[in-house]
């Protein structure tokens, strides 16, 4: 397995992780994790961890601003995708 591959395959896997463990300790007396940490574990990569945790926790889906920037950074990150994908094909 190339390297690259594997760092995005566990920084999604602790995307989902954070998104969890947040999740799990909402409501309790324990600090929440920043939205901001949230979404920058997103930016770095892990957003099809983060989407898919959102799903199955059932995390962050009701507060509009939150949706709006992990729909902004899937956006992002499938423009610079493309972006590339053209580059190598030329």
């Amino acid at each position: 397995m190339p390297a690259w591959l594997a760092w995005w395959l566990a920084l999604n896997v602790a995307t989902a992780l954070l998104y969890g463990y947040d999740k799990a300790i909402s409501g309790g007396p324990r600090r929440r994790i920043p939205e901001r940490t949230l979404l920058a574990f997103a930016l770095l990569g892990g957003s099809p961890g983060a989407l898919l945790a959102m799903r199955v926790f059932r995390h962050k889906t009701a507060k509009p601003s939150f949706r709006r920037a992990i729909a902004l950074i899937v956006a992002a990150q499938l423009i610079a995708l493309v972006a590339l994908w053209r580059v190598m094909a030329a």
